[in-house]
C-alpha cells in the first residue's frame, strides 16, 4: 500500500514519530494513521485525529501541518462542503478523506520547537528559549 501512495495520491503531508508521551497524549497535537511498511517511502493516510489513535503497541505519528496539492486536487477540496468528520474532530485535511481522496504521508524527523509553536504553552517555551539564547 505505501508504494499505491505516491501513484494515487494528490494531496501529500508530513509527519513525525511522536517520542514524548506527554505530546501523544495532548490534544493539541495533531495525530496522523498511516501503516508504514516502510518508512522511508510515503504512506496513505487512513485518519486524522486529536485523540491517540491507533490503538496498541507500536509508533504513533504527529501530523505536520504542511501540504502539498496538485492544483486540481486543491481546486476538488476548496469546492467540498466540510465533512461530518471534519466537523467533529476540527481536522480539515478530513473533508479530502471524506470525500475519497487519497493523502501520502512522508515521514520527518520529529519536530522541534521552533519549527512549530502551536499553543500558549509552545509560545513561553520559546520565549523562554529566546531569553537564554541572549
Amino acid at each position: 500500500m505505501a508504494g499505491s501512495a505516491t501513484l494515487t495520491s494528490t494531496i501529500a503531508t508530513l509527519a513525525a514519530v511522536i517520542t514524548d508521551a506527554a505530546a501523544l497524549a495532548d490534544n493539541s497535537v495533531n495525530k496522523v494513521v498511516a501503516g508504514f511498511a516502510d518508512p522511508t517511502r510515503p504512506a496513505r493516510a487512513l485518519y486524522f485525529s486529536k485523540a491517540v489513535v491507533p490503538w496498541g503497541e507500536g509508533p504513533h505519528y504527529e501530523h505536520i501541518g504542511l501540504y502539498a496539492y496538485r492544483r486540481d486536487a486543491l481546486e476538488r477540496f476548496v469546492g467540498l462542503p466540510r465533512g461530518v468528520l471534519e466537523q467533529r474532530e476540527r481536522l480539515e485535511q478530513l473533508r479530502a478523506l471524506e470525500a475519497g481522496m487519497h493523502i501520502a504521508v512522508s515521514l520527518i524527523e520529529p519536530a522541534q520547537l521552533g519549527v512549530q509553536v502551536d499553543t500558549p504553552a509552545d509560545l513561553e517555551r520559546a520565549r523562554q528559549l529566546f531569553r537564554s539564547a541572549r
